[in-house]
């Protein structure tokens, strides 16, 4: 068995907010010109890879074909571009990576902060092209969801989303470092517009109806209220939310994938190393073992596998 607590790479965004640089990297408050958006939490991807305490990459110390996800936290002060990732035989054949199915938990929100997701009724592929050249608000196109902490979305390859400013979240996603951006609010980066993708974001949107409703996105909500509850499972990972009170354990079996703790409140310990909040700890359980998850306060986890 392995446990490794995790530290995080730090990507900056145009879009970036303050809050995980205060928690991620106070040493660099005020001296970074670009906001910290995104810290890849648990990743062996080559885009940003995650390490361990000796300084030492994850996937030099463990099996990396039994991580196939990957973990963020992201935090906005600006809207995302309205973007789409692909499925995984595009990917493959187009980009020579994973497709990319993700899920969001809400951990904070400004009021009246939301997400766009899925098109909006009657919004077809011919609609949304002649939108797009005529230089309309794509915005305007897409469902808007007002959102608070404990909301929860599974957002598959092919929709169409942007995640809102005054948002803080924890995302799950497979291991995948492709986005198509499809409009970025006419902003400018360093004077000039960023790249957009319209031409492969075309080949894989999904205009189906039936694809675009808040039901299709698994949308929960309270998630943090209920004592053990399972939100995602995709080919390449599963999530589950599990609330603690202090002193109870909590059973880690062995599992096809290494497992992941993130713990979003309190306190935790596995194999005598300690978590707090906005800490994620990776435990590589190997056949026929078990582990035990302690809560030293009242804890509020993510667990993946």
């Amino acid at each position: 068995m392995n446990t490794f607590k995790v530290s995080p790479h730090l990507t900056y965004k145009i879009w970036g907010g303050e809050k995980l640089l205060a928690l991620k990297a106070p040493s660099l408050l005020g001296k970074s010109d670009v906001p910290l958006g995104e810290t890849w939490e648990v990743s062996i991807h080559p885009d940003g890879k995650s390490k361990v305490e000796d300084g030492e990459f994850l996937d030099e110390k463990l099996d990396s074909s039994k991580l196939t996800y990957l973990i963020k936290f992201i935090d906005t002060s600006q809207n995302l571009s309205i973007q789409v990732h692909p499925g995984q035989e595009y990917a493959q054949k187009f980009e020579s990576d994973n497709g990319k199915n993700e899920c969001w938990i809400i951990l904070d929100a400004n009021p009246g902060s939301g997400i766009y997701l899925g098109f909006k009724d009657g919004v077809t592929s011919k609609s949304f092209q002649r939108s797009l050249e005529k230089g309309e608000a794509i915005n305007e196109l897409l469902r808007f969801y007002p959102v608070k902490r404990g909301d929860f979305f599974f957002v598959p390859a092919g929709a169409v989303h942007a995640i809102g400013d005054g948002i803080t979240l924890c995302e799950v996603q497979r291991s995948s470092g492709v986005t198509y951006r499809v409009w970025d609010w006419n902003r400018l980066e360093n004077g000039k517009p960023r790249e957009l993708h319209i031409s492969k974001a075309m080949d894989v949107l999904n205009f189906d109806p039936k694809s675009n409703s808040k039901e299709y996105f698994q949308y929960q909500t309270e998630i943090f209220k209920k004592k053990n509850l399972q939100l995602a499972t995709d080919d390449l990972f599963k999530v589950r939310s599990v609330n603690m009170k202090s002193g109870e354990n909590l059973e880690l079996l062995s599992e096809q994938r290494v497992t992941s703790v993130v713990v979003i409140s309190g306190k935790i310990e596995i194999e005598n190393k300690e978590f707090s909040a906005y800490e994620c700890g990776v435990v590589e359980i190997f056949e026929n073992e078990l582990t035990e998850l302690k809560a030293k306060e009242d804890s509020e986890i993510i667990i993946v596998s």
